[in-house]
């Protein structure tokens, strides 16, 4: 318990290095080798945001994940009718149901404004380079629910975490332009750049699309899945403007709360809690992941670092 609460000793922290190692590669590839002009590339003051998130990221989800962590373990040690052994195959089935749940919880979060609030942090970035793979959301508490089942199935906390910090940092290396598609049968199977590219569109015909971690199967079991079809227009459909990370972490939760205080009964505050973003008494079913920072036609197109 201490070893899986410790920052420093999380695989995301030993993964650092290899993340700032991608970040210079990807850097060197866009300034010396051929490729599409209309890559967004990099924009120091926005990689700085990320970067500033997702260290934030790895010190507020600590005291979140101890609280988590204390319900699987009871949940495993008391409950469960069996546990996985610690084996390859106890692993890869972990690794397995962790990423279904994740697809479950990720698409809750982009499908419910209570979810969305904290997940469209994520989202906020106009460009698609690695550093936004660390622009992470602080407050992940829906998680948990999403997450308990599976040490009722007898995975440990330990495998959970393990799997987890896995699915992670396979995630990092879909948040790029710089590779293209790929073999199709690993496009069919797994998550992809070219696949993520399209979850952080913001073109209508992307919205709430491909919601993968590492297996892209599920949005096409679950019909959610949607091909690249042209260059995605990356950010939010609703512009922000800044990078200041309090903002961008907790400003969707103050907008929340004054619909919630402005709503005259229960079933309209429920409706701006758990319908999707955009939402309002009298309208119906409005989807989309919104609000995100730069509006369709206003994508930047600097292809280097400033």
């Amino acid at each position: 318990m201490h070893e899986m609460l410790d920052p420093l000793r999380s695989p995301l922290t030993y993964a650092v290095p290899f993340f700032f190692l991608a970040i210079a590669v990807e850097l060197a590839a866009l300034r010396w080798l051929d490729h599409d002009d209309t890559i967004t590339g990099y924009l120091a003051k926005d990689s700085q945001t990320s970067l500033l998130m997702g260290l934030g990221s790895l010190v507020s989800i600590t005291a979140i994940k101890a609280l988590m962590f204390v319900g699987y373990i009871g949940i495993w040690e008391y409950v469960a009718p069996w546990h996985l052994p610690s084996t390859w195959w106890g692993l890869l089935t972990a690794v397995v149901l962790v990423d279904l749940a994740y697809y479950w919880s990720h698409r809750f979060v982009h499908r419910a404004r209570v979810g969305w609030a904290a997940h469209q942090a994520h989202h906020s970035s106009a460009y698609m380079n690695f550093t936004t793979a660390l622009r992470q959301k602080w407050n992940p508490w829906f998680e948990f629910f999403f997450f308990a089942p599976l040490p009722f199935l007898g995975i440990s906390p330990a495998g959970i975490y393990l799997a987890f910090s896995i699915n992670l940092l396979y995630q990092f290396l879909v948040h790029t332009e710089t590779i293209g598609r790929l073999w199709t049968p690993i496009e069919w199977v797994m998550n992809t750049p070219s696949h993520h590219r399209v979850h952080h569109g913001s073109d209508p015909e992307y919205l709430d699309r491909n919601y993968a971690g590492i297996l892209i199967v599920w949005d096409r079991l679950f019909g959610t899945f949607t091909p690249e079809r042209q260059r995605p227009t990356y950010g939010l459909t609703k512009p922000v403007e800044t990078h200041n990370v309090v903002r961008l972490e907790y400003g969707a939760y103050a907008e929340l709360w004054r619909d919630l205080r402005g709503a005259s009964c229960w079933r309209d505050r429920l409706g701006y809690l758990f319908r999707p973003p955009g939402w309002a008494p009298g309208t119906r079913g409005l989807g989309g992941a919104a609000p995100k920072l730069v509006s369709p036609g206003t994508r930047p197109a600097t292809r280097r670092a400033d």
